[in-house]
């Protein structure tokens, strides 16, 4: 008996729980699953981050990992709002991914990304990876 494969996406910014942008909207169709990271490296980009991958285990981004209930009306969603989907020029700003993410506890889940899709040269990396407490800081 198969069960359903479930579908996760890891956010780690602007939709962040905290951040109460308009686009939360669509997580009426996710439910949180916990918190978690990725290997990776965040950067600044222009009020709001970017992130890249790292092949440095100790390399971290802190985000949130949520089950899709229907994955694909809103990973379209979240495509235009990302600004990669098909209606968008090429190079695309951000490229929706597939990557392990692990959560709070140590388990590991393949989860949708959105990843930075441009030089990052010039850009402030956020060193803690945790963009919430980098924009806090910021307005302290």
């Amino acid at each position: 008996m198969g069960g359903v494969i479930k579908e996760f996406l890891f956010v780690y910014g602007t939709l962040r729980k905290e951040t109460k942008t308009a686009m939360h909207d669509l997580f009426a169709d996710c439910n949180y699953f916990s918190d978690g990271y990725m290997q990776g490296k965040l950067y600044e980009v222009n009020g709001y981050p970017g992130a890249i991958i790292s092949e440095d285990k100790a390399d971290k981004i802190k985000g949130e990992i949520y089950t899709i209930t229907v994955p694909g009306q809103i990973l379209s969603h979240l495509d235009t709002y990302e600004e990669c989907s098909e209606n968008f020029p090429q190079p695309h700003e951000y490229i929706r991914k597939k990557l392990t993410v692990s959560t709070i506890d140590g388990d590991t889940v393949q989860a949708w990304v959105y990843l930075y899709n441009r030089d990052v040269s010039g850009l402030t990396l956020i060193k803690s990876g945790d963009y919430l407490s980098y924009r806090k800081n910021l307005n302290e």
